[in-house]
């Protein structure tokens, strides 16, 4: 369920708030493939299911950055912020890739909105998440995402 504040002080309000579970999605080949193509990146252990079926994971799995990826249409269903000009990916401080994502699995992201700052005609906030594997025992991804609003 999404979290709606409208302006940059109902957004300050929310620093230090859990922003609660997305959806599950699913990460099917196609998805996969049509990320190497993007990318460039077409190594076996991700476009090549027979091959991978041997592989160290026994099935293809998702680019870790195809999993990062993700984040931002996850993210989106946890918190809109209306009122504002212009919302700018600004970076990431930590990512770190735990578990592979296995093709057919499915993914979440729980975050929380761990910081709002003040920056030149917006606010910055800092969200710590991790995009959790239906069933594993560790994340796919854990990750301090910043993001700009601007007035």
């Amino acid at each position: 369920m999404s979290i709606t504040v409208n302006g940059l002080g109902e957004l300050k309000k929310l620093a230090g708030s859990d922003l609660g579970t997305s959806e599950w999605i699913e990460v099917t080949q196609e998805r996969i493939d049509t990320f190497a193509d993007a990318t460039g990146d077409h190594q076996w252990i991700h476009v090549d299911p027979e091959k991978a079926k041997d592989g160290p994971f026994g099935a293809p799995i998702a680019h870790g950055y195809l999993t990062l990826s993700l984040f931002i249409p996850l993210f989106t269903e946890l918190l809109d912020v209306q009122g504002v000009t212009t919302k700018v990916n600004y970076g990431l401080n930590k990512v770190r890739f735990p578990s592979p994502v296995k093709v057919g699995s499915r993914i979440r992201l729980t975050a929380k909105l761990a910081e709002v700052e003040d920056v030149p005609g917006g606010a910055q906030i800092t969200v710590e998440g991790a995009i959790e594997i239906e069933g594993g025992s560790k994340p796919a991804a854990v990750l301090q995402s910043l993001s700009r609003f601007y007035a």
